[in-house]
C-alpha cells in the first residue's frame, strides 16, 4: 500500500494536491523527517515541505558523552532519551543497523528531499543533531531554514504565552505559508482508495 493509501485507509478521498507538508515536534519531528525520506525513496507522493520542531533525529544522541552540559537539563533529559529510543527501535540506541527512516540523522543521502524548516531551543538536548541535520540538508542542496531559540529547552512551546513561543509560531506560519502558497498550474487531483 502507498503512504497515502495507508494514511486514508480504505476511505475514498479526493484531494487537490499542490503539495503535502509533513510536520511534527519532538519524536513526531523525527517521524516526519523519516516519512520524507521514505516517500523520496519510494518515489511516492511529492512531499514539498518538512516542518520539524525540536525533532528527535538521531538515536546516537542517547549514547553520546560529549553533549553540552546545559542541553537537555530541562523537560527532555538524556535519561528520557535513553528510555525512549528503544521504544521506537525495539533495541538499544546507537547500534549499527538502525534504519534512517526511524533515525533520519543516520541517512547518508539527503539529496532530493523537500525543503525544510527546523526549529529547536538552544538548551534542547536535540540542538546539536538539529543543527547538524540542517547543515547536511544544505550541503545536499536542500533549502533549509534553521531557527535556534536562545535559552529555550525542549518542548518550550508548552509555555504558549512566552515570547519565544510566539516567535516560533510566527516563524512557523511564515515558513509554511511560503512553502504551501498556491501554485495552481502544479496542482493535480489524486484519489486514495
Amino acid at each position: 500500500a502507498s503512504i497515502i493509501e495507508t494514511l486514508f485507509d480504505e476511505n475514498k478521498i479526493e484531494l487537490l494536491v499542490q503539495g503535502i507538508a509533513v510536520s511534527g515536534d519532538s519524536a513526531g519531528g523525527g517521524l516526519a523527517a523519516g516519512l520524507a525520506l521514505l516517500a523520496r525513496d519510494r518515489g511516492e507522493y511529492g512531499i514539498v515541505f518538512q516542518h520539524l520542531v525540536f525533532p528527535a533525529l538521531d538515536d546516537r544522541t542517547a549514547v553520546r558523552t560529549d553533549l553540552s552540559p546545559l542541553g537537555g537539563e530541562v523537560i527532555w533529559t538524556q535519561a528520557s532519551n535513553v528510555y525512549a529510543w528503544p521504544a521506537l527501535l525495539g533495541e538499544p540506541p546507537g547500534g549499527p543497523d538502525v534504519s534512517p527512516y526511524a533515525a533520519p540523522g543516520r541517512a547518508e543521502d539527503l539529496a532530493r528531499l523537500p525543503p525544510a524548516c527546523i526549529q529547536v531551543g538552544g538548551l534542547d538536548l536535540f540542538v546539536d543533531e538539529s543543527v547538524d541535520y540542517a547543515r547536511r540538508l544544505a550541503v545536499a542542496g536542500v533549502p533549509c531554514e534553521l531557527h535556534v531559540y536562545p535559552g529555550a529547552p525542549h518542548g518550550f512551546t508548552m509555555a504558549w504565552r512566552a515570547g519565544v513561543t510566539r516567535a516560533l509560531d510566527r516563524d512557523s506560519h511564515l515558513a509554511l505559508r511560503h512553502a504551501l502558497r498556491p501554485h495552481p498550474a502544479d496542482a493535480r487531483t489524486v484519489t486514495a482508495r
